[in-house]
């Protein structure tokens, strides 16, 4: 069944009335009509976005429909799908009059679309932060909206967070490190930087040290700002070294493959003042020996072999009681 309509006089009318004052009324041409809902402001439409459909005197045509995987929509009696996906509200209203018009289903169609929901563009906030969140970048969003939006950076965060863009300059995939401190005091305005639809937010838990053998209080330890978690440091956080001063430390640092790298570390020489304190990574393991030597040793690398330094800590404390 075929709809042949006339338009109704009085937008006969209209149409008379601006082609006497050099209006462009094209069929082919979306008339300027609002094309927001609810206060949303227009985007371009993606996948999974949710469009309003109205036909003006054609109430058979006008629906709600979200908008395919694929980007394209299916309207009733159109044989062939509508391309939609990066295109304007207002764009979309064209094709679907041009569509009508092809299928001999209206004679002159007057069509608008506007935007129920927009479904295509998530950011997701994740890590440590309060309120881990997914929510669309509708307008304009920048670092510091994403982070209000999830709560701000949890009590564990670390010093900086990452943001992984699946468009970069170059169209391929970016990750951006940004230092939350300088983030959050806005010494750097550009560090706070605006995100689109498809960006991921990560704000990793803060890095850890594992402190075992002849110290007080033996654990995981939170590794400080960049830079000021040395080999000192650690053992203070481990309420100090036991009756025992050993000449030497060891630091067993994992490679990429995640093989343990020994680091031998002159302590007397530290405490001397004769060489520098050496920094400490996130997941390094410094160990103490006591006056016991290889033997001990042997025993705390059998306890923290494959404990990750991002375990609970109480998966290992072991407490030295004082000599």
């Amino acid at each position: 069944m075929r709809f042949q309509k006339i338009a109704p006089p009085v937008l006969l009318l209209s149409l008379a009335l601006g082609a006497a004052f050099g209006q462009d009324n094209s069929p082919t041409r979306a008339l300027g009509l609002p094309m927001e809902s609810a206060n949303l402001p227009v985007q371009k439409i993606g996948p999974q976005d949710l469009i309003g459909i109205q036909v003006y005197d054609s109430p058979e045509f006008s629906r709600t429909i979200r908008v395919l995987d694929s980007g394209e929509i299916r309207l009733p009696m159109i044989p062939e799908p509508i391309k939609v996906s990066g295109l304007y509200p207002d764009d979309i209203s064209v094709l679907i009059q041009d569509a009508l018009k092809r299928a001999h289903l209206l004679v002159d169609p007057f069509v608008t679309v506007t935007v129920a929901e927009y479904h295509s563009r998530p950011i997701s906030v994740t890590g440590a932060v309060k309120l881990p969140t997914i929510f669309q970048a509708i307008g304009s969003v920048s670092l510091l909206d994403a982070l209000a939006k999830a709560g701000g950076p949890a009590d564990n965060a670390g010093g900086e967070l990452v943001v992984t863009r699946p468009n970069g300059p170059n169209g391929a995939p970016s990750v951006q490190h940004i230092p939350i401190k300088a983030l959050n005091t806005g010494t750097d305005p550009l560090l706070n930087v605006p995100l689109q639809g498809g960006d991921m937010v990560l704000v990793p838990v803060i890095g850890t040290v594992v402190v075992a053998g002849n110290v007080h209080l033996s654990g995981i330890y939170p590794v400080q700002d960049s830079g000021t978690t040395t080999v000192m440091t650690a053992i203070a956080q481990a309420q100090g070294l036991g009756d025992y001063k050993p000449k030497k430390v060891y630091i067993y640092r994992p490679d990429s493959q995640g093989v343990k790298k020994e680091i031998e570390v002159d302590l007397s020489e530290i405490l001397k003042r004769k060489k520098p304190d050496v920094t400490l990574q996130a997941r390094d393991v410094l160990y103490v020996p006591d006056n016991n030597g290889k033997k001990n040793f042997d025993i705390w690398m059998d306890r923290i072999a494959g404990v990750g330094t991002g375990a609970a800590t109480g998966s290992l404390i072991y407490r030295s009681a004082p000599r």
